[in-house]
């Protein structure tokens, strides 16, 4: 009895699912923006309008103003290595973009040239197929900075960790998910990778938008191995989210038979790049260069704020084309005033020596004096900050995993698992976790002095003219009374590479450039190990004897020359191999030499370079 009962209850079941309707439920969730907005990102309403706020159920009416025989036909031309299977809801959602949803499809077939070129180029690359370009569309309807209610941000709408996983780097001022390019190649390797779990595309897809893990639940719970199969076993939004791919796979191919055409279609703008090294503004940029900040900002739209920190290292800005000669020309006075560091204001500096007042020349002020109405005590000390790496612990407390505690101190996992010789993700609770994060600590330099500009103008007319006189008197004597030289030369010394530490870090404790430190020990990548010991040159002064030098100038002169052409024979030649984004500009900064030095040791005539050219960079 209980067994016939439970037959007749499972028929009723299986009656009322064949009889039902077939939905297709859609998209609800409307794109929005969250989190600081510096950029003005909230501003562009028409952006986020862009992603269509779909409503909750659509049905097939009773006469569909599109034949369902012409959309088979078209659908079946259309199919290369994805299925485009007909369905009520891939119909549905033809008619949907083609006459609720007009200005949408407009808009998305603007956009095409803009992100189509890349998109085809990086799935090739992948060996993907390329009719996955249309995959954009459905995430973020082409808008770079498109974020989600739950932080999906990007044209792939990445989740942080997701991004994180896949190599997108994400700060306060920097998030890599905006970033067409990156974000593209982390799309092409989460696609091949799902292909690769499922080997089936329309299951790929699915399990792109709610996660393989759902995928395969349902799956188990259907029974079925298809996307059809377990559709009524997926998530709402998931059973619309390939019917949306079809239906946008056909309105792009298809649109103009239906009277819908793009009007002002976007390309993407000429342009070259820079590196920045440290702090700079970007509005002050941008109002030195003559660039629309909005041009920048489409041209870079993985920066979230409006400046980049100190700790910024070989970011490649992209800056429009017509403005990169008169950026070249014009780069010390430009690069200065949106990086320069002010002083406080209402600090006077303490004095320099004599030597270094004469060094200035005639009516130079050797005091560094920034005007102020500020009162204060007259004497004042003024702070120094510097970035050190400390070691802190943290004890991993319920529910706490590995990727959670490394957003919450912002380090990378990587880094977490090897500070702590772990080879797995997996944490226990109250285990306690050892990692590094630089902080920034004051350090006192010498004294300054505050100053009240109206009072002490007087006196610093009097000091500076004072110093001036006294240094043109000795100036005779002190090279008769000088009894040594002081001179720079380059010393070799050695460190041992401590638990924690990285290339960055030593550089920034020698004052050297990552480069130097991999040319002078020949590494290729930035992984070093404890115990490693690394070559590292520096500067040093040098006194010599002032009997040594000749009183002769012919023959000081000749010695100068024999003493240079010794030490050129002993100099090692260091070259730079040219990598792609690379202009003579950001090498010269990043070796400190001049532009035209680099040219005249390299024997170029113009400003192009190539990637792979190796260019002598020895000072």
């Amino acid at each position: 009895m209980r067994i016939s009962k439970r037959v007749l209850w499972l028929g009723a079941v299986c009656v009322g699912l064949w009889n039902s309707p077939v939905m297709a439920t859609i998209q609800q969730e409307k794109l929005g923006i969250i989190g600081p907005d510096t950029l003005g990102i909230a501003a562009e309403a028409d952006e986020n309008a862009d992603i269509p706020m779909l409503p909750t159920v659509e049905e097939i009416s009773l006469t569909p103003a599109i034949p369902e025989e012409l959309l088979r036909e078209r659908f079946a031309k259309l199919e290369k290595s994805i299925p485009l299977t007909y369905h009520k809801s891939s119909h549905e959602f033809v008619e949907y973009f083609i006459y609720k949803k007009t200005k949408f499809t407009i808009s998305m077939m603007e956009k095409m040239p803009l992100y189509f070129p890349l998109f085809e180029k990086t799935l090739q690359k992948y060996g993907l197929p390329t009719e996955l370009k249309y995959l954009s569309m459905i995430e973020s309807g082409l808008n770079p900075t498109a974020l989600s209610r739950v932080r999906a941000g990007g044209l792939w709408q990445f989740m942080p960790a997701t991004g994180r996983e896949f190599g997108l780097y994400q700060d306060s001022y920097i998030d890599e998910r905006f970033e067409p390019v990156k974000a593209t190649e982390a799309a092409c390797r989460y696609l091949k990778q799902l292909y690769n779990i499922f080997g089936d595309w329309e299951l790929a897809l699915a399990s792109y938008n709610t996660g393989p893990g759902n995928v395969k639940r349902a799956m188990r719970r259907s029974h079925g191995t298809t996307f059809w199969g377990i559709w009524n076993a997926l998530p709402k939004e998931t059973r619309s989210y390939v019917p949306q791919y079809v239906a946008m796979n056909y309105m792009m191919n298809y649109g103009n038979d239906h009277g819908v055409y793009a009007q002002n279609t976007e390309y993407q703008i000429p342009n070259d790049t820079i590196h920045v090294n440290g702090y700079i503004n970007l509005v002050t940029f941008c109002e030195n260069t003559g660039i629309e900040f909005e041009e920048l900002n489409k041209l870079n739209p993985q920066l979230t704020k409006t400046i980049l920190p100190d700790q910024t290292r070989d970011f490649v800005l992209k800056v429009p084309s017509v403005k990169y000669t008169y950026l070249m020309s014009n780069r010390n006075v430009i690069m200065d005033s949106c990086t320069r560091r002010l002083l406080p204001s209402g600090v006077l500096l303490a004095g320099i020596d004599s030597a270094r007042a004469a060094s200035l020349g005639k009516g130079a002020y050797p005091y560094a004096f920034v005007d102020s109405d500020r009162e204060g005590n007259e004497y004042a000390e003024e702070v120094v900050t510097k970035i050190k790496s400390q070691k802190s612990s943290h004890t991993v407390k319920r529910g706490e995993t590995l990727q959670a505690i490394a957003r919450r101190y912002d380090v990378a996992v990587a880094e977490l698992k090897r500070w702590n010789h772990m080879r797995k993700n997996a944490v226990k609770r109250g285990q306690r976790l050892v990692f590094y994060r630089d902080v920034k600590v004051k350090v006192k330099p010498a004294i300054v002095a505050s100053a009240k500009p109206e009072k002490e103008l007087a006196k610093i007319d009097t000091i500076e003219k004072a110093v001036l006189a006294e240094n043109e008197e000795q100036d005779e004597a002190e090279e008769i009374r000088q009894s040594s030289v002081t001179k720079i030369q380059s010393k070799k010394s050695s460190h041992i590479v401590k638990r924690g530490e990285t290339l960055e870090s030593i550089s920034k404790k020698y004052n050297v450039e990552i480069a130097e430190l991999r040319n002078w020990n020949h590494i290729r990548k930035s992984a070093i190990r404890g115990g490693q010991k690394l070559i590292v040159y520096k500067d040093v002064k040098v006194t010599v004897p002032a009997a040594t030098i000749a009183s002769s100038k012919n023959e000081k002169a000749e010695r100068a020359e024999k003493e240079e052409n010794r030490k050129s024979r002993h100099i090692k030649m260091r070259y730079h191999t040219v990598q792609q984004g690379d202009t003579l500009w950001n090498i010269s900064l990043r070796y400190g030499l001049p532009v035209t030095d680099l040219k005249k040791a390299n024997k170029i005539r113009g400003n192009e370079i190539k990637p792979g050219m190796k260019l002598i960079v020895s000072s």
